[in-house]
């Protein structure tokens, strides 16, 4: 005699419920595979953030005249070298980058160093008038930059700081974006009780800066610092009101002198601009990974 044991569906849930459980707990530790469709969005938009940069390289490789033909070239041509070795020589592009190279790597590490106190400053420190001084540094982030060209020109005319580079570096010195940042990195980032337990062992408020909030504000200040190098890389107006191209000249303002005439040569311009991209592109392959990987902690920490 045989007897045949069915299971009932109470015995079935327990084993659906921990297969289900299984899943979740293996997809939230996993990493999630994306299908066709994303593969094809990032595709597209990979495209389009690279079509400029090779569309500049392409340009700098051909003449003037193929470029103003119907319809342009849409591939390398014969003339690049050779129209990077003239760019390079007539706008004299490496004076160019020494000076660029001083003028941003002077803000970013000052912007960073006095945006990371302010920052801490704003966000665990406690005093009279902070949200309202808070408020006055993200207002400054609304005024057109163009608002203060005027008196920032009559201030160097009067120090006769005209076509020297502490005029571009002077008005670079501070930012209320770089305090904003780091005001909000450093309220989810460093918790009160590090602070609290620094100052029960007896640090000073500069010891709890050099020990507990640079170290633990490193990897926005690693972001801080590249975007802003960035920006003042590419800065165009104003270098180009206080310098000229023949005294101390940053990329951008030796760029602008190539091709004049009475007919510009885009092929010069192009080949121009491409070298002063360059430097920007090595420093991020070189650097990216340990700016991503700054931001991903960032996010964990927050």
């Amino acid at each position: 005699m045989t007897t045949t044991l069915t299971k009932s569906p109470d015995d079935a849930a327990p084993k659906q419920s921990r297969r289900l459980l299984r899943t979740k707990a293996a997809r939230a530790g996993g990493q999630l595979h994306a299908g066709p469709f994303a593969y094809l969005v990032l595709a597209l938009f990979t495209i389009g953030s690279l079509f400029p940069l090779v569309w500049t390289a392409i340009a700098a490789s051909r003449d003037n005249q193929r470029l103003a033909e119907t319809p342009p070239p849409f591939w390398f041509g014969s003339n690049l070298f050779d129209n990077l070795e003239i760019a390079w020589t007539d706008a004299n592009l490496g004076e160019a980058f020494l000076n660029t190279t001083i003028v941003a790597g002077i803000s970013a590490g000052t912007i960073v160093f006095l945006s990371t106190i302010a920052g801490f400053a704003f966000a665990k420190l406690r005093f009279k008038g902070r949200n309202a001084m808070m408020l006055i540094v993200v207002g400054t982030m609304m005024v057109p930059p163009q608002l203060s060209v005027i008196p920032l020109y009559m201030m160097v005319a009067k120090l006769d700081w005209s076509d020297q580079l502490q005029a571009v570096i002077l008005p670079s010195l501070v930012s209320a974006f770089g305090v904003f940042f780091m005001r909000q990195y450093l309220t989810q980032a460093l918790p009160d009780e590090i602070i609290e337990a620094a100052r029960v062992d007896g640090a000073s408020s500069w010891r709890v800066v050099w020990h507990v909030v640079f170290p633990a504000a490193r990897p926005a200040m690693a972001v801080l610092g590249m975007l802003m190098f960035v920006q003042t890389w590419n800065d165009f107006l104003w270098p180009f009101l206080v310098l000229t191209q023949n005294g101390n000249p940053t990329v951008q303002v030796a760029v602008a002198g190539l091709g004049r005439g009475y007919t510009p040569d885009q092929s010069l311009i192009m080949a121009g601009a491409l070298l002063g991209t360059l430097p920007l592109l090595i420093v991020f392959a070189i650097f990216g990974k340990q700016i991503v990987g700054g931001i991903m902690q960032g996010a964990v920490k927050g």
